[in-house]
């Protein structure tokens, strides 16, 4: 009988290990999930477009204009992150940004809105920091994701993806992704 448990256990093990997810950095922090959808759209590119030069490191490097529907009623708060899956050295971070009032569902291009907070991405700097894949590469996926959640998020201005992704964990109302692509 003694066998039989230890296969369970090893079995139930594996099995978590293997649903943390992550990145090529190393970093197990779950994504965020919620079941209910926010849509996000730009007038500037469309799901799978490409990005814009002007929103890239190559042109003004502004954010693009954003907007976001069916944010629920009881948002505490929308999160914004805008990561590349296929950096070299696993996902780059290039816009995160939390405390965005969730009534402030239309941003202009370049726009903070007030009260929003935007942490270190993975240029070491705040704010935003458009698409700059390698030159020479195939273009890379912008992954542009929007969270609601269940109450206002207090992480320190120097807060990082992972600080970010852990206190949205248990606290998304719903959430929705706009991808755009760009190499060059």
């Amino acid at each position: 009988m003694r066998p039989r448990i230890v296969i369970v256990a090893v079995a139930a093990a594996l099995g978590s290990v293997a649903g943390c997810g992550g990145d090529a950095g190393g970093s197990a922090v779950p994504t965020p999930s919620a079941s209910q959808r926010i849509t996000v759209t730009s007038t500037a590119f469309t799901e799978n477009g490409t990005v814009p030069r002007r929103y890239t490191c190559d042109g003004e490097d502004v954010s693009p204009p954003l907007t976001f529907a069916g944010v629920p009623a009881n948002a505490g708060d929308l999160v914004v992150l805008l990561d590349d899956p296929d950096a070299p050295h696993g996902t780059f971070t290039h816009w995160l940004m939390w405390g965005v009032p969730p009534q402030d569902t239309r941003l202009k291009a370049g726009e903070s809105p007030r009260g929003a907070i935007q942490g270190r991405n993975g240029f070491k700097k705040a704010g935003y920091g458009g698409p700059c894949p390698p030159k020479g590469a195939a273009p890379h996926r912008y992954v542009l994701s929007v969270y609601a959640t269940d109450r206002r998020l207090t992480l320190a201005g120097d807060a990082s993806p992972d600080d970010v992704r852990r206190a949205l964990t248990g606290h998304t109302l719903a959430s929705g992704t706009l991808t755009g692509r760009y190499g060059r």
